[in-house]
């Protein structure tokens, strides 16, 4: 299986692959989230290590069960070889209908097919106001003509 853009990486294309990988974590699917990671792919999710697709998708499941109205935006930070450096922001309220902006970085590595082998992820957690909340499309893609984490100040 081949998930282009492949490496080596150019500006182009590390924005296109972020903006797929923003993509796809917008739409809250675990099964289909999982397809772009290699099946033994590694990641560092804040204090979590997983490794593997069933992994990843049963980490994912339970995540968006917890993280509800998520909204996530992803920018490339920089870029070498199969390499990709990323910053993220998302917003999301718990059950309770508490806000919270989450900001991160991650770093990700890619196999020659494209598929992410490696993920390491930051992140950290601010409680928000709804009135303070900049993400407002409908669940799902992100607008084309949304501002993005750097047009935010974010």
């Amino acid at each position: 299986m081949s998930r282009p853009p492949l490496p080596p990486f150019t500006a182009e294309t590390a924005a296109q692959k972020a903006r797929m990988a923003e993509d796809a974590w917008n739409t809250r699917d675990p099964a289909k989230v999982a397809l772009v990671y290699t099946v033994d792919s590694r990641w560092r999710n804040r204090a979590e290590f997983l490794q593997g697709r069933d992994a990843i998708e049963a980490f994912l499941t339970l995540k968006w069960r917890r993280e509800l109205d998520y909204r996530l935006i992803k920018e490339v930070w920089a870029f070498l070889d199969n390499r990709i450096a990323a910053r993220f922001a998302y917003e999301w309220r718990d059950d309770s209908g508490n806000w919270f902006r989450s900001y991160g970085n991650e770093n990700w590595e890619f196999d020659e097919h494209g598929l992410m082998r490696l993920r390491l992820a930051s992140i950290n957690d601010a409680p928000i106001k709804d009135g303070e909340r900049k993400f407002h499309w409908a669940l799902g893609r992100r607008p084309d003509d949304h501002p993005t984490l750097s047009e935010l100040g974010l």
